[in-house]
């Protein structure tokens, strides 16, 4: 099995109640493509940055059974840049600065073994582009999840519903679920997205886990309970590189194996909050992530007396 993801490949300056740092590695596709590569092999990354991102981070992906053959280098170009400020309950934050730089010309091409992939991870992007990529896909996957936000919804929505008809699993947080749906109910909300022909739905609502909805069953994973969290940015694209990563590794999406995938999502988001950018993913082991799911699941499993 194959895992295609096409995302943002950025620069980010952060600053929480916990520190600053500044021009660290950011972008969704970044997030998604480390997180997934502890449970998949082989990883297809699109997307884009100018010359200015540094030489040692793709090395470190490939190294992690990512192929950058869909990345483009623009010359002269500099990369995605944000920066925001979080405040100090960790669960709101103020963007700072937003420069799209290479990305506002970004026009993917995916691969020809990409085109293949048995999964594929579409990350934060505008409607248009995520269709794009949808186009050139040749119809053989098993499975296509999308990363949205209430911003295309505000200004594309007609586009991202055509492109929503057009996935299996919807990713987006539980202030988007009730934007989409005109719903305040998460669970009413859930009745009405499904009407838009996707299999499973997953409402993320950070701290406090994760709803799995399918079409007639609803599983809901808690989040990790932790002393310290640093740096929430890039956890929610963490938990989606985790969750289809471990999806495409099993390759059952049985609403069980979608199940446990939710769960491996949620541990590798809990493990990146705990440190600022991706120093925390690139330093994990087999064995930390073992333990973590075991943590999990004795957090979710109880013996019902009656």
């Amino acid at each position: 099995m194959s895992l295609l993801t096409v995302g943002t490949v950025a620069f980010d300056s952060i600053e929480t109640p916990y520190g600053r740092v500044e021009q660290v590695i950011g972008g969704a596709c970044t997030y998604i493509s480390w997180a997934a590569s502890y449970f998949q092999e082989n990883i297809y990354l699109v997307s884009i940055i100018g010359e200015d991102f540094p030489q040692s981070e793709l090395e470190q992906l490939k190294k992690r059974g990512v192929n950058m053959d869909g990345l483009e280098i623009v010359k002269g170009g500099k990369s995605f840049f944000w920066e925001g400020k979080y405040h100090q309950n960790m669960n709101s934050r103020d963007t700072i600065t937003t420069e799209l730089n290479v990305l506002a010309d970004f026009d993917p091409v995916l691969p020809k073994e990409a085109r293949k992939a048995n999964f594929v991870m579409l990350g934060n992007l505008t409607p248009a582009i995520q269709a794009k990529v949808l186009d050139q896909l040749e119809g053989t996957q098993s499975l296509v999840a999308l990363d949205t936000m209430n911003f295309w919804m505000d200004i594309a929505l007609e586009e991202l519903i055509s492109v929503i008809r057009r996935i299996d699993i919807l990713i987006i947080n539980d202030e988007e679920a009730r934007q989409l749906s005109g719903e305040h109910s998460l669970v009413k909300a859930a009745h009405k997205i499904f009407e838009l022909g996707i299999k499973y739905l997953v409402i993320k609502k950070g701290e406090h886990g994760a709803l799995l909805f399918s079409h007639d069953d609803i599983f809901f994973a808690p989040a990790l309970p932790l002393a310290e969290v640093n740096d929430p940015t890039g956890a929610g694209d963490t938990f989606a590189g985790g969750f289809m990563g471990y999806l495409s590794a099993s390759n059952d999406i049985s609403m069980e194996g979608v199940k446990r995938a939710i769960i491996a999502g949620s541990a590798m988001a809990s493990f990146c909050v705990e440190d600022f950018s991706l120093n925390r993913l690139k330093t994990l082991t087999k064995e930390e992530i073992s333990n973590r799911l075991k943590q999990f699941k004795k957090l979710i499993h109880f013996d019902f007396i009656d």
